[in-house]
């Protein structure tokens, strides 16, 4: 039955695109529905690829079947081969006489909530409390490994934020790990589980996109700057050169300290630091230890060492290219990161007992059975009447903010502007930050007025017009001053003002 198998793809590619257009039509105001119809827009369209390739296998006939079944129609009396197939559907369902049948146009329709069935959806457990559906990254987990790290426990200890601004960045100053401890198996599972979560991450907010293809082209730029040795914290080493330097051909490098000097005597100064001489004696003891190890191995002849060589670069290049992906990720990703400092900082503002309160009504929206979104959804407005009677700007959340934080910001003071239109600014912060924005600036050109820094505290088109007019006076009679000043000269040839002139002549100093 090859062909009622083809008019069933057929149907099935049809009720798929049905189900993707009703879906694409729809625009939700939350987060979490958008997800949840991003992922069921994909899983459709994956089912429809799966099924297309189906068709095609069908079409093209490789086994001939398609081609004996329309002869077998085609050629003698029909309703032998259509009694034929009846028979075979029939004793088909006499030997599973409960076999469900596929409604295929209640699979993919779009249900309503009024329906009666419990509409499940596909995100709620892709995400944790800390990523809020995929407004922000949770690296809480990579922090606490990145501090455990061999290279960091001896440096600065940072904290979650200041973490946030360098994980991506694996070079000197911002990330105190060593070439030799990135080797280490740590070191290389925590890159990895970086760049696996980030990797996730993306497939999980961004549904829709073809990120195969972006991660392939991440993969052919990291293969092109590895041939070239265009990644300079991953250059080969030359283990022949003594003291070198930095890529700017100035001053003295120190192999031990892994650092360099401007100029020969800071060098030498240094050498004699507690800093350097633990540098030295840590290198010295680990050089000794591998040539022992080469010594055990038999890795004295050229051809081991070689071997050696290769195997080393092998590591760093898997080492490299997980910290390449990170980069890559992040760069692509900016929003997310920085939302999620924003949301870190929030949150540390927050007093235990908010806190609480945020968690709860987290854990409360999880938690929304069916009946309360049959009510919610049944509104004509569609948006939750929220008790706001003192009018408090609404927070990210959609919620009032607190109102000891809408007092300690001053949002209930009015700061209007009349060079901006008569502008209302609620509070000092967004009043002292449009002075510098395109809106007081242009009103500020169209009274003519070109250095716009002189004019901050200043809201008045009267009072700028003033001071302009005045800042313009003062220069003309500056400038007038200048040139029609007179110039007197002593018996001993000292020139100076009239002034000073006269009132050296009345002292009787000249």
């Amino acid at each position: 039955m090859i062909l009622e198998e083809q008019r069933g793809l057929h149907e099935d590619v049809e009720r798929l695109e049905q189900g993707i257009c009703d879906r694409l039509l729809d625009d939700p105001k939350h987060i979490r529905d958008r997800l949840n119809r991003d992922h069921q827009i994909a899983g459709f369209l994956n089912r429809m690829q799966e099924q297309s390739r189906r068709l095609l296998n069908t079409y093209n006939d490789s086994d001939g079947a398609r081609t004996r079944e329309v002869q077998a129609i085609s050629t003698g009396d029909p309703f032998d081969e259509f009694y034929k197939q009846l028979g075979d559907i029939k004793d088909f369902h006499r030997r599973y006489p409960n076999e469900p049948v596929e409604n295929l146009e209640r699979a993919y329709k779009k249900r309503a909530p009024g329906e009666g069935e419990i509409t499940t959806s596909e995100v709620d457990n892709m995400f944790t409390g800390e990523e809020a559906y995929g407004r922000f990254f949770d690296l809480t987990t990579l922090h606490e490994n990145y501090l455990n790290l061999p290279g960091v426990k001896g440096a600065k200890r940072l904290n979650y934020l200041q973490y946030l601004d360098v994980f991506d960045i694996f070079t000197p100053p911002q990330c105190p790990i060593k070439r030799p401890d990135k080797m280490t198996d740590q070191y290389f599972q925590y890159v990895g589980a970086l760049a696996s979560y980030l990797e996730s991450f993306m497939r999980r907010t961004r549904p829709l996109e073809d990120l195969d293809k972006l991660f392939a082209s991440f993969d052919q730029e990291f293969e092109k700057a590895w041939t070239s040795n265009e990644m300079s914290e991953w250059q080969v080493e030359d283990q022949s050169s003594g003291l070198r330097t930095e890529d700017t051909g100035e001053g003295v490098w120190c192999p031990d300290c892994e650092r360099e000097f401007k100029n020969d005597s800071v060098y030498k100064a240094h050498l004699s630091g507690k800093k350097h001489i633990r540098a030295a004696e840590a290198r010295k003891a680990h050089a000794e230890a591998t040539a022992e190890n080469g010594e055990m191995n038999g890795s004295t002849n050229g051809a081991a060492n070689a071997r050696g060589s290769s195997v080393q670069r092998l590591k760093e290049r898997a080492v490299a290219e997980r910290e390449f992906r990170v980069r890559k990720l992040t760069s692509a990703m900016q929003t997310e990161r920085s939302d999620t400092r924003v949301n870190v900082e929030r949150k540390q503002s927050l007093t235990d007992r908010e806190r609480q309160q945020e968690l709860a009504a987290l854990y409360a929206q999880a938690e929304e059975t069916t009946e309360q979104r049959r009510e919610d959804e049944s509104d004509e407005d569609g948006e939750e009447k929220i008790y706001n009677p003192l009018k408090l700007p609404l927070a990210w959340d959609g919620k009032p903010i607190p109102f000891w934080l809408y007092k300690l910001h001053g949002l209930g003071v009015e700061f209007p502007c009349e060079i901006c239109g008569n502008f209302v600014y609620m509070g000092r912060r967004a009043f002292d930050k449009h002075f510098n924005e395109a809106r007081h600036i242009y009103g500020l050109k169209c009274l003519g007025i070109t250095n716009t820094s002189l004019f901050r505290e200043i809201t008045g088109i009267m009072d700028a017009e003033k001071l302009w007019a005045k800042i313009q006076s003062d220069k003309k009679k500056e400038k007038t001053s200048t040139e029609n000043v007179v110039q007197m000269e002593d018996g001993e040839g000292n020139v100076m003002p009239e002034k000073v002139y006269y009132d050296l002549q009345k002292q009787g100093l000249l």
